[in-house]
């Protein structure tokens, strides 16, 4: 499988010709860097909630309209997209074929931020093999203990760094993509990524700095 990341939280995942995208939100395309026609043949777009950061409605109706593909969301997300004319699979819990995928939507509370309300996350597990927790690091996911990778959160209002690295420890996947990062700048995301990557090295984590848009790894 190869998986690609384009800026902050945006993943696409290929395998046997189906691709899943995961969260375009308006950090991959407020620059200009990423453009909604790249994805215009992919299969299938998860939502793990309903935050700006993880879904730009606009970009997401030029997706599907070109791409015709299933969104799959928690009914949170589902109700609001809905609303823009968007049509969304319902996904709450449990596996379930989509878009030549078997995912698993995992209820996962959104870590706490300063707000009137958080709102309803989901965590996904990709064919047993990826476990994209959203904005969780919920004592829950551990279940999923030993995941071969992990697609982990490295910045945010809701976490410091000492959070990510014991999430990772508690979760010892073998392999990490860092994501949530797409509004820090390039020089600091080096040092970061250099930073985590000597501490989870030691855990036999492999970590994937991968900064660039378009930049990918295979699984």
């Amino acid at each position: 499988m190869r998986i690609t990341k384009y800026i902050h939280s945006c993943l696409l995942l290929e395998e046997a010709g189906h691709k899943l995208l995961f969260d375009p939100g308006k950090f991959s395309f407020i620059e200009g860097r990423v453009k909604p026609e790249l994805f215009g043949d992919v299969n299938a777009i998860a939502i793990s909630h309903e935050h700006p950061d993880h879904v730009d409605v606009d970009a997401l109706k030029q997706i599907v309209g070109q791409s015709r593909a299933t969104v799959i969301a928690n009914s949170q997300v589902a109700a609001r997209l809905q609303t823009e004319g968007i049509a969304v699979q319902s996904l709450e819990t449990g596996p379930q074929e989509v878009g030549g995928f078997t995912i698993q939507a995992i209820p996962a509370q959104h870590e706490p931020i300063l707000a009137g309300e958080l709102p309803q996350n989901t965590a996904y597990l990709v064919n047993g093999r990826i476990l994209n927790p959203g904005d969780s690091f919920q004592p829950s996911l551990l279940a999923y203990a030993g995941v071969e990778l992990l697609i982990l959160p490295v910045m945010a209002p809701w976490l410091t760094e000492l959070a990510v690295y014991e999430f990772a420890r508690k979760i010892q996947p073998q392999q990490v993509i860092p994501v949530h990062d797409g509004y820090s700048k390039d020089f600091f995301l080096k040092l970061r990524y250099t930073n985590y990557d000597s501490y989870l090295s030691k855990l036999n984590i492999k970590f994937h700095p991968l900064m660039e848009p378009g930049a990918s790894i295979m699984v």
